[in-house]
């Protein structure tokens, strides 16, 4: 018995000593390229679960260092920390449907980037989004009369899905992908924080597309 409990003593350490080694290498890659071989790991089924640990807590009451700012929608099936393999304290994480982005946002966002220091912001969009789809249907239905009719106007308002014909409309990847072009375009064009910070190359913003049929993240580069 005591031969066994040193031997699974012993893989733990290594598989431990493994881990460590392996997050090490991960957290050496630009922001990006973290993100890209994180999703990786998800759509393979090995995930690392990285920064998972009591330990990691701790660690993070000193203060947050996050290496990318995600503006992703509510959707509960596309977790950013998840979906990118990706554990406490690396992402941080703005969450609303169909990814709207409004002055709340913005201000989030503009904390992550002047006092966390983010210098990626990802606006990341997913396969049948029901605002989207809601705002596909609205022209077929009456009026809503609650907060959900707010993202619908507000999606509706965007010239990236206003210059999509009619005869397009159905076509819910298409209009998916016009939102996410106006997550990004709103960002670029936010001053005066995020403008400036872009055009002198500081910062990047890219949107990118969720596959919820394969779990692929599909970057706009």
């Amino acid at each position: 018995m005591k031969i066994l409990l040193s031997l699974l003593l012993l893989i733990g350490l290594l598989f431990s000593c493994k881990q460590k080694h392996e997050e090490k290498e991960v957290a050496s890659l630009r922001p990006l390229d973290q993100l890209k071989a994180g999703n990786e790991r998800f759509v393979s089924e090995h995930p690392l679960h990285p920064h998972e640990t009591l330990n990691r807590i701790r660690e993070l009451k000193e203060g947050q260092h996050p290496f990318v700012t995600i503006v992703s929608c509510s959707d509960s099936r596309i977790p950013p920390e998840i979906i990118f393999d990706q554990g406490l304290g690396d992402v941080f994480s703005i969450r609303t449907a169909g990814h709207v982005i409004g002055d709340y946002e913005l201000g989030s966002i503009e904390y992550a980037v002047e006092h966390l220091h983010c210098q990626l912001i990802v606006v990341m969009g997913h396969e049948n989004c029901g605002a989207v789809q809601a705002y596909a249907s609205a022209g077929h239905e009456e009026h809503a009369e609650d907060h959900i009719q707010t993202l619908v106007d507000y999606i509706a308002s965007e010239e990236e899905e206003k210059v999509i014909p009619d005869s397009l409309r159905s076509n819910i990847d298409l209009l998916v992908k016009a939102n996410i072009t106006h997550g990004v375009n709103v960002l670029k064009s936010s001053t005066p924080v995020l403008k400036p910070l872009i055009d002198r190359h500081e910062i990047t913003v890219i949107g990118a597309y969720y596959d919820l049929d394969s779990g692929k993240v599909i970057f706009d580069e």
